[in-house]
Protein backbone atom coordinates (compact mmCIF):
# COMPACT_ATOMS: atom_id res chain seq x y z
CA UNK A 1 0.00 0.00 0.00
CA UNK A 2 2.78 2.36 0.94
CA UNK A 3 4.61 1.41 -2.18
CA UNK A 4 1.47 1.97 -4.23
CA UNK A 5 0.86 5.34 -2.63
CA UNK A 6 4.47 6.24 -3.12
CA UNK A 7 4.26 5.18 -6.76
CA UNK A 8 1.08 7.23 -7.28
CA UNK A 9 2.61 10.23 -5.59
CA UNK A 10 5.76 9.95 -7.70
CA UNK A 11 3.63 9.62 -10.82
CA UNK A 12 1.64 12.67 -9.82
CA UNK A 13 4.77 14.67 -9.06
CA UNK A 14 6.33 13.56 -12.33
CA UNK A 15 3.25 14.68 -14.20
CA UNK A 16 3.30 18.05 -12.44
CA UNK A 17 7.00 18.47 -13.22
CA UNK A 18 6.37 17.64 -16.89
CA UNK A 19 3.48 20.15 -16.94
CA UNK A 20 5.65 22.82 -15.32
CA UNK A 21 8.48 22.12 -17.74
CA UNK A 22 6.04 22.29 -20.65
CA UNK A 23 4.61 25.58 -19.42
CA UNK A 24 8.09 26.94 -18.84
CA UNK A 25 9.49 25.85 -22.18
CA UNK A 26 6.55 26.53 -24.45
CA UNK A 27 4.61 29.54 -23.12
CA UNK A 28 5.53 31.87 -25.98
CA UNK A 29 4.80 29.25 -28.61
CA UNK A 30 1.46 28.34 -27.08
CA UNK A 31 0.48 31.97 -26.64
CA UNK A 32 1.60 32.81 -30.16
CA UNK A 33 -0.40 29.93 -31.61
CA UNK A 34 -3.53 31.26 -29.91
CA UNK A 35 -2.60 34.82 -30.80
CA UNK A 36 -2.29 34.00 -34.47
CA UNK A 37 -6.04 33.44 -34.53
CA UNK A 38 -7.20 36.44 -32.51
CA UNK A 39 -4.30 38.88 -32.43
CA UNK A 40 -4.65 40.46 -35.92
CA UNK A 41 -8.27 41.40 -35.32
CA UNK A 42 -7.36 42.90 -31.97
CA UNK A 43 -4.64 44.96 -33.64
CA UNK A 44 -6.98 46.11 -36.42
CA UNK A 45 -9.54 47.20 -33.86
CA UNK A 46 -6.94 49.06 -31.80
CA UNK A 47 -5.50 50.82 -34.85
CA UNK A 48 -8.97 51.80 -36.05
CA UNK A 49 -10.03 53.09 -32.64
CA UNK A 50 -6.86 55.18 -32.35
CA UNK A 51 -6.76 56.47 -35.93
CA UNK A 52 -10.40 57.02 -36.90
CA UNK A 53 -10.82 60.26 -34.89
CA UNK A 54 -8.02 61.69 -37.05
CA UNK A 55 -9.72 60.74 -40.32
CA UNK A 56 -12.27 63.05 -41.92
CA UNK A 57 -14.87 62.77 -44.66
CA UNK A 58 -14.75 65.60 -47.18
CA UNK A 59 -17.52 66.84 -49.44
CA UNK A 60 -16.98 69.55 -52.02
CA UNK A 61 -18.89 71.72 -54.41
CA UNK A 62 -17.60 73.09 -57.69
CA UNK A 63 -14.89 70.73 -58.98
CA UNK A 64 -14.52 67.47 -60.88
CA UNK A 65 -13.72 65.14 -57.97
CA UNK A 66 -17.17 63.62 -57.79
CA UNK A 67 -18.12 65.44 -54.64
CA UNK A 68 -16.44 63.46 -51.88
CA UNK A 69 -13.20 62.14 -50.48
CA UNK A 70 -11.30 61.56 -47.27
CA UNK A 71 -8.43 63.16 -45.38
CA UNK A 72 -6.61 63.14 -42.05
CA UNK A 73 -5.51 65.68 -39.45
CA UNK A 74 -1.74 66.23 -39.23
CA UNK A 75 -1.38 68.91 -36.51
CA UNK A 76 -3.22 70.86 -33.82
CA UNK A 77 -3.41 73.94 -36.05
CA UNK A 78 -6.17 72.25 -38.04
CA UNK A 79 -4.21 71.25 -41.15
CA UNK A 80 -5.62 68.25 -43.00
CA UNK A 81 -3.98 66.28 -45.81
CA UNK A 82 -6.07 64.97 -48.68
CA UNK A 83 -5.75 64.45 -52.44
CA UNK A 84 -5.47 67.47 -54.70
CA UNK A 85 -8.08 66.02 -57.05
CA UNK A 86 -10.58 65.97 -54.17
CA UNK A 87 -10.43 69.68 -53.33
CA UNK A 88 -8.65 71.55 -56.13
CA UNK A 89 -10.78 74.27 -57.76
CA UNK A 90 -13.61 73.62 -55.31
CA UNK A 91 -15.97 76.43 -54.33
CA UNK A 92 -16.82 74.95 -50.94
CA UNK A 93 -15.15 72.34 -48.74
CA UNK A 94 -17.12 70.69 -45.93
CA UNK A 95 -15.31 68.46 -43.42
CA UNK A 96 -17.01 65.83 -41.26
CA UNK A 97 -15.35 64.35 -38.17
CA UNK A 98 -16.07 60.99 -36.56
CA UNK A 99 -17.66 62.62 -33.49
CA UNK A 100 -20.25 64.34 -35.68
CA UNK A 101 -18.53 67.73 -35.92
CA UNK A 102 -19.08 69.43 -39.29
CA UNK A 103 -17.18 72.50 -40.36
CA UNK A 104 -15.95 74.37 -43.40
CA UNK A 105 -12.34 74.28 -44.52
CA UNK A 106 -10.12 76.55 -46.58
CA UNK A 107 -7.68 75.34 -49.20
CA UNK A 108 -4.09 76.06 -48.15
CA UNK A 109 -2.48 74.63 -51.25
CA UNK A 110 -2.76 71.86 -53.83
CA UNK A 111 0.12 70.15 -55.60
CA UNK A 112 -1.18 68.59 -58.80
CA UNK A 113 2.11 66.85 -59.55
CA UNK A 114 1.89 64.64 -56.44
CA UNK A 115 -1.91 64.82 -56.05
CA UNK A 116 -1.48 66.07 -52.48
CA UNK A 117 -3.37 69.02 -50.97
CA UNK A 118 -3.62 70.66 -47.55
CA UNK A 119 -6.82 72.19 -46.20
CA UNK A 120 -7.40 73.85 -42.83
CA UNK A 121 -10.26 73.91 -40.35
CA UNK A 122 -10.78 76.27 -37.41
CA UNK A 123 -11.52 74.10 -34.39
CA UNK A 124 -10.39 74.03 -30.75
CA UNK A 125 -7.22 72.03 -30.12
CA UNK A 126 -9.09 69.47 -28.03
CA UNK A 127 -11.21 68.54 -31.05
CA UNK A 128 -8.19 67.82 -33.24
CA UNK A 129 -6.47 64.43 -33.18
CA UNK A 130 -3.31 64.51 -35.33
CA UNK A 131 -2.04 61.20 -36.64
CA UNK A 132 1.68 60.45 -36.89
CA UNK A 133 3.55 59.68 -40.10
CA UNK A 134 5.67 56.56 -40.48
CA UNK A 135 8.76 56.14 -42.65
CA UNK A 136 7.61 54.90 -46.05
CA UNK A 137 11.21 54.06 -46.99
CA UNK A 138 11.06 51.20 -44.48
CA UNK A 139 8.09 49.46 -46.11
CA UNK A 140 8.39 45.86 -47.28
CA UNK A 141 6.29 43.90 -49.76
CA UNK A 142 3.89 41.68 -47.84
CA UNK A 143 3.58 44.07 -44.90
CA UNK A 144 0.04 44.41 -43.51
CA UNK A 145 -1.62 47.79 -44.08
CA UNK A 146 -5.03 49.27 -43.30
CA UNK A 147 -7.03 51.90 -45.17
CA UNK A 148 -9.56 54.17 -43.48
CA UNK A 149 -11.90 56.41 -45.43
CA UNK A 150 -15.44 57.14 -46.54
CA UNK A 151 -16.01 55.18 -49.76
CA UNK A 152 -19.18 55.88 -51.71
CA UNK A 153 -20.16 58.54 -49.19
CA UNK A 154 -20.52 55.98 -46.40
CA UNK A 155 -19.26 56.57 -42.87
CA UNK A 156 -15.79 55.52 -41.77
CA UNK A 157 -14.75 52.21 -43.30
CA UNK A 158 -11.74 50.05 -42.47
CA UNK A 159 -10.21 47.70 -45.04
CA UNK A 160 -7.08 45.61 -44.75
CA UNK A 161 -4.51 44.18 -47.09
CA UNK A 162 -0.81 44.10 -47.76
CA UNK A 163 1.79 46.17 -49.53
CA UNK A 164 1.67 44.31 -52.83
CA UNK A 165 4.40 46.31 -54.60
CA UNK A 166 6.73 49.25 -54.04
CA UNK A 167 8.30 51.95 -56.20
CA UNK A 168 5.46 52.08 -58.69
CA UNK A 169 5.11 55.05 -61.03
CA UNK A 170 1.69 56.60 -61.61
CA UNK A 171 0.49 59.59 -63.58
CA UNK A 172 -0.09 62.72 -61.53
CA UNK A 173 -2.56 65.44 -62.47
CA UNK A 174 0.05 66.98 -64.79
CA UNK A 175 2.15 65.54 -67.62
CA UNK A 176 4.71 64.45 -65.02
CA UNK A 177 4.71 61.14 -63.17
CA UNK A 178 4.81 60.39 -59.44
CA UNK A 179 7.54 57.93 -58.43
CA UNK A 180 8.07 55.70 -55.41
CA UNK A 181 4.35 54.96 -55.13
CA UNK A 182 2.97 52.20 -52.87
CA UNK A 183 0.72 49.52 -54.37
CA UNK A 184 -1.74 47.77 -52.07
CA UNK A 185 -4.53 45.22 -52.35
CA UNK A 186 -6.45 46.80 -49.46
CA UNK A 187 -9.85 47.76 -50.88
CA UNK A 188 -9.82 51.38 -52.07
CA UNK A 189 -12.96 52.79 -53.65
CA UNK A 190 -14.21 56.22 -54.78
CA UNK A 191 -14.42 58.30 -51.62
CA UNK A 192 -11.29 56.71 -50.13
CA UNK A 193 -9.19 59.25 -52.05
CA UNK A 194 -7.10 61.31 -49.67
CA UNK A 195 -7.53 58.93 -46.75
CA UNK A 196 -4.60 57.34 -44.94
CA UNK A 197 -2.92 54.02 -45.58
CA UNK A 198 -1.76 52.94 -42.12
CA UNK A 199 0.71 50.40 -40.74
CA UNK A 200 0.03 48.30 -37.66
CA UNK A 201 1.79 50.89 -35.49
CA UNK A 202 -1.04 53.27 -36.37
CA UNK A 203 1.23 55.46 -38.51
CA UNK A 204 0.37 56.91 -41.92
CA UNK A 205 2.65 55.39 -44.54
CA UNK A 206 0.74 56.62 -47.58
CA UNK A 207 -2.19 58.64 -48.94
CA UNK A 208 -4.69 56.58 -50.94
CA UNK A 209 -4.91 58.16 -54.36
CA UNK A 210 -5.74 55.94 -57.33
CA UNK A 211 -7.05 52.54 -58.36
CA UNK A 212 -6.81 50.54 -61.56
CA UNK A 213 -10.37 49.48 -62.34
CA UNK A 214 -12.70 49.58 -65.30
CA UNK A 215 -15.69 49.81 -62.97
CA UNK A 216 -14.25 52.48 -60.64
CA UNK A 217 -14.48 50.01 -57.75
CA UNK A 218 -11.77 48.12 -55.93
CA UNK A 219 -10.03 45.45 -57.99
CA UNK A 220 -7.12 44.78 -55.68
CA UNK A 221 -4.75 47.28 -57.28
CA UNK A 222 -4.68 50.57 -55.41
CA UNK A 223 -1.96 53.19 -55.15
CA UNK A 224 -0.91 55.45 -52.31
CA UNK A 225 1.42 58.46 -52.38
CA UNK A 226 4.28 57.59 -49.98
CA UNK A 227 4.33 59.27 -46.57
CA UNK A 228 7.81 60.75 -46.94
CA UNK A 229 6.87 62.61 -50.13
CA UNK A 230 3.51 63.58 -48.60
CA UNK A 231 5.20 65.16 -45.58
CA UNK A 232 7.58 67.16 -47.74
CA UNK A 233 4.77 68.41 -49.96
CA UNK A 234 2.45 69.20 -47.03
CA UNK A 235 5.09 71.14 -45.13
CA UNK A 236 5.98 73.15 -48.23
CA UNK A 237 2.33 73.90 -49.03
CA UNK A 238 1.74 75.12 -45.46
CA UNK A 239 4.87 77.29 -45.51
CA UNK A 240 4.80 78.57 -49.08
CA UNK A 241 1.45 77.68 -50.64
CA UNK A 242 2.95 75.79 -53.57
CA UNK A 243 5.39 73.02 -54.36
CA UNK A 244 8.17 73.39 -56.92
CA UNK A 245 9.99 70.34 -58.25
CA UNK A 246 13.32 70.00 -59.96
CA UNK A 247 13.53 68.31 -63.33
CA UNK A 248 16.05 67.30 -65.95
CA UNK A 249 14.07 67.77 -69.13
CA UNK A 250 14.43 64.45 -70.89
CA UNK A 251 12.23 61.76 -72.34
CA UNK A 252 13.45 58.27 -71.63
CA UNK A 253 12.74 54.68 -70.96
CA UNK A 254 14.27 51.66 -69.30
CA UNK A 255 16.93 49.58 -71.01
CA UNK A 256 15.24 46.71 -72.86
CA UNK A 257 16.50 43.53 -74.50
CA UNK A 258 16.94 45.19 -77.91
CA UNK A 259 19.26 47.81 -76.41
CA UNK A 260 21.21 45.14 -74.53
CA UNK A 261 21.72 43.17 -77.75
CA UNK A 262 22.53 46.25 -79.84
CA UNK A 263 25.25 47.44 -77.45
CA UNK A 264 26.35 43.96 -76.33
CA UNK A 265 25.42 44.71 -72.72
CA UNK A 266 24.85 42.11 -69.98
CA UNK A 267 21.27 40.87 -70.01
CA UNK A 268 20.72 42.21 -66.48
CA UNK A 269 21.91 45.75 -67.30
CA UNK A 270 19.73 48.54 -65.91
CA UNK A 271 19.57 52.21 -66.75
CA UNK A 272 17.59 54.96 -68.46
CA UNK A 273 17.87 55.41 -72.22
CA UNK A 274 17.77 59.11 -73.15
CA UNK A 275 15.28 59.02 -76.02
CA UNK A 276 14.70 62.76 -76.24
CA UNK A 277 15.81 66.08 -74.80
CA UNK A 278 13.30 68.85 -74.09
CA UNK A 279 14.04 71.99 -76.05
CA UNK A 280 15.24 74.80 -73.75
CA UNK A 281 15.18 72.38 -70.80
CA UNK A 282 18.06 71.80 -68.36
CA UNK A 283 19.38 68.80 -70.30
CA UNK A 284 19.60 70.89 -73.46
CA UNK A 285 22.36 72.91 -71.80
CA UNK A 286 24.31 69.81 -70.76
CA UNK A 287 26.38 67.26 -72.65
CA UNK A 288 23.58 64.69 -72.63
CA UNK A 289 22.77 63.29 -76.06
CA UNK A 290 19.47 61.85 -77.24
CA UNK A 291 19.35 58.64 -79.19
CA UNK A 292 20.25 58.96 -82.86
CA UNK A 293 21.30 56.68 -85.70
CA UNK A 294 24.56 57.12 -87.59
CA UNK A 295 24.40 56.30 -91.30
CA UNK A 296 26.64 56.46 -94.35
CA UNK A 297 25.95 58.73 -97.30
CA UNK A 298 24.20 55.77 -98.90
CA UNK A 299 21.92 55.41 -95.89
CA UNK A 300 23.54 52.33 -94.42
CA UNK A 301 23.34 52.13 -90.64
CA UNK A 302 26.77 52.39 -89.02
CA UNK A 303 25.80 52.60 -85.39
CA UNK A 304 23.71 54.30 -82.77
CA UNK A 305 24.49 57.34 -80.63
CA UNK A 306 22.99 56.47 -77.29
CA UNK A 307 23.30 57.73 -73.70
CA UNK A 308 22.17 55.54 -70.81
CA UNK A 309 21.92 57.20 -67.36
CA UNK A 310 23.10 54.74 -64.72
CA UNK A 311 23.55 56.95 -61.63
CA UNK A 312 22.86 60.39 -60.20
CA UNK A 313 25.22 61.87 -57.61
CA UNK A 314 26.73 58.41 -57.24
CA UNK A 315 23.37 56.78 -56.50
CA UNK A 316 22.48 53.93 -58.81
CA UNK A 317 19.31 54.43 -60.89
CA UNK A 318 18.06 51.43 -62.77
CA UNK A 319 14.82 52.86 -64.12
CA UNK A 320 12.99 56.10 -64.85
CA UNK A 321 11.03 55.54 -61.64
CA UNK A 322 14.29 55.53 -59.66
CA UNK A 323 15.31 58.83 -61.24
CA UNK A 324 11.93 60.49 -60.64
CA UNK A 325 11.91 59.33 -57.03
CA UNK A 326 15.46 60.56 -56.37
CA UNK A 327 14.74 63.99 -57.85
CA UNK A 328 11.55 64.40 -55.79
CA UNK A 329 13.15 63.34 -52.51
CA UNK A 330 16.65 64.74 -52.70
CA UNK A 331 16.94 67.74 -55.01
CA UNK A 332 15.84 71.34 -55.50
CA UNK A 333 15.68 73.54 -58.62
CA UNK A 334 19.00 75.19 -59.53
CA UNK A 335 20.92 72.40 -57.81
CA UNK A 336 23.74 70.86 -59.84
CA UNK A 337 23.80 67.07 -60.00
CA UNK A 338 26.25 64.65 -61.59
CA UNK A 339 24.78 62.12 -64.01
CA UNK A 340 26.81 59.00 -64.72
CA UNK A 341 26.19 58.01 -68.31
CA UNK A 342 27.17 54.99 -70.39
CA UNK A 343 27.73 56.40 -73.88
CA UNK A 344 27.31 54.13 -76.89
CA UNK A 345 27.75 51.10 -74.66
CA UNK A 346 31.48 51.62 -74.25
CA UNK A 347 32.39 54.79 -72.34
CA UNK A 348 31.26 55.77 -68.83
CA UNK A 349 31.29 59.54 -68.31
CA UNK A 350 30.12 61.98 -65.64
CA UNK A 351 27.97 64.88 -66.84
CA UNK A 352 27.16 67.84 -64.58
CA UNK A 353 23.63 69.19 -65.02
CA UNK A 354 21.90 72.14 -63.34
CA UNK A 355 18.31 71.22 -62.58
CA UNK A 356 15.41 73.36 -63.68
CA UNK A 357 12.01 73.80 -62.02
CA UNK A 358 8.55 72.61 -62.94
Amino acid sequence: MNLLKRSNILSLLFGVIIAIIAIGVFPSSATQAIGEVTHPNDIFTTVYDDASPSVVAISVVGNQSGGSGSGFVIDTQGHIVTNAHVVDESEEIIVNFLDGTITRAELIGADLASDIAVIKVELPVEQLNPIAFGNSDDLMIGQTVLAIGSPFGQRWTLTSGIVSALDRTIQGLTQFSVGGVIQTDASINPGNSGGPLINLNGEVIGVNSQIISQSRSSSGVGFAIPANLTQRVAQTLIAEGEMVYSYIGIAGGDVNLNIMELLDLPNNFNGIVVSGIVEDGPAADSDLQEIAETRTADGDLIGVQLDIITAIDGNRVGSMNDLITYLARNTQPDQTVILTVLRNGTESIDIPLTLGSR
